[in-house]
């Protein structure tokens, strides 16, 4: 029989025991992870089962609450396991709806996660970095740079803590954006795992249609995203490589016409919804000669346009370029309508939660320590 004591310092402890090691985060584990540590304990493949069951549908906090499973395996559990959640440090509901979480995390680093309400449906932004590293200049969080990537625990708690949030909300019904804080193609593996994780059916169950990742648009991220069967939302915002040059350095790297060819083929090999998005800023890619290159875009690789008023950083807090404008109502309509006749499928997402930083673009974590403002219960 064996064990699980391969890491730790500790000495060699009974068969079947799962205590030898490092304490880890159980919602690291996806349920072939979890299925195979119970398996080296000797343990019955349908104990991962029950124990996806009552960490993401009962939501329970500790191993000695699964009341089904043996009183040496909780024990077992909870020797080698923690289910770690973060700390709300803030917790802001805006005017319209929407509602804003800053959650601590365990070496004291901070991002924030957003859900938007619209009628029925409801969306939850979920953050996959500390920071970002891709610098682009009409995003807030470039601001706070790149601190790290997070854990595929530390992507899926932000749903677990906005489900036991005020409310109290339920899955059903919740549409997931992987549109917070970093780029999720440069922490690929943790969100993919985390996307395994949240569409398990043994836990929380969502369908893949129900999840869209969004990227500044990397071919080879683009790529792996096409095998998941998730949607996928690419940022474009220029349709001319000297001006996205100048709003995404990420250009440089990987040119409009490369992003292009992924995009097409994601549309060719995926069963996810293929989305362009277009920060509209006012006076500078907002011309009729831009949304016609955009809309032929978009009908060339079969994409949705979504169109997103620039949404100046939060607390009169500077851009990161000069010049930037967000573009009027009578701006954004004109653009929508030309894209409109050109024969391309559009959509206008109008700014929810900008008067609590939430909006698209204004995420990043300015907390006092510790952060008092309106704390979640």
């Amino acid at each position: 029989m064996s064990t699980l004591g391969e890491r730790g310092s500790c000495a060699p402890t009974p068969c079947g025991s799962i205590s030898c090691r490092d304490v880890e985060n159980l919602l690291d584990l996806t349920l072939d992870d979890l299925t195979r540590e119970l398996n080296r304990a000797q343990e019955a493949p349908y104990r991962a089962r029950q124990i996806f069951h009552w960490t993401y549908v009962q939501r329970v906090p500790r191993f000695d609450a699964m009341a089904n499973l043996p009183t040496s395996l909780r024990e077992s559990l909870s020797s080698r396991f923690e289910i770690l959640r973060p700390e709300v440090r803030a917790y802001v509901r805006s005017a319209d709806g929407t509602q804003k979480w800053a959650l601590g995390l365990a070496d004291g680093l901070a991002i924030e996660t957003v859900l938007i309400p619209d009628g029925t449906r409801r969306t939850l932004c979920l953050s996959s970095q500390v920071g970002c590293a891709f610098g682009c200049v009409f995003c807030s969080t470039a601001t706070m740079k790149w601190r790290r990537n997070l854990s595929p625990g530390e992507i899926v708690a932000q749903l677990l803590t906005v489900l036991e949030g005020p409310g109290r909300d339920a899955a059903a019904g919740l549409n997931l954006v992987f549109m917070g804080m970093g780029e999720p193609t440069a922490n690929l593996e943790a969100v993919g795992r985390a996307i395994r994780i949240l569409t398990d059916r043994s836990g929380l169950g969502f369908s893949p249609r129900r999840i869209t990742v969004s990227t500044v648009g990397v071919p080879a991220g683009i790529a792996a995203l096409a095998r998941w069967g998730v949607g996928l939302a690419i940022s474009l915002n220029a349709v001319r490589d000297d001006l996205r040059t100048r709003l995404m350095p990420v250009n440089k790297t990987h040119s409009l016409a490369d992003v292009l060819v992924a995009a097409k083929r994601f549309g060719e090999s995926s069963k996810g919804r293929l989305t362009f998005e277009y920060v509209l800023l006012g006076g500078l890619n907002d011309g009729e000669d831009e949304a016609r290159l955009l809309a032929g875009m978009g009908r060339d690789a079969n994409a949705r346009v979504n169109v997103i008023p620039f949404n100046p950083p939060a607390g009169g807090a500077e851009p990161l370029a000069p010049g930037l404008r967000r573009p009027t109502d009578v701006e954004v309509d004109r653009f929508a309508a030309v894209l409109a006749r050109e024969g391309a499928t559009v959509m206008v997402r109008r700014s929810r939660g900008a008067d609590i930083g939430a909006a698209c673009g204004q995420l990043a974590v300015r907390l006092p320590e510790p952060a008092t403002r309106g704390a979640a219960a």
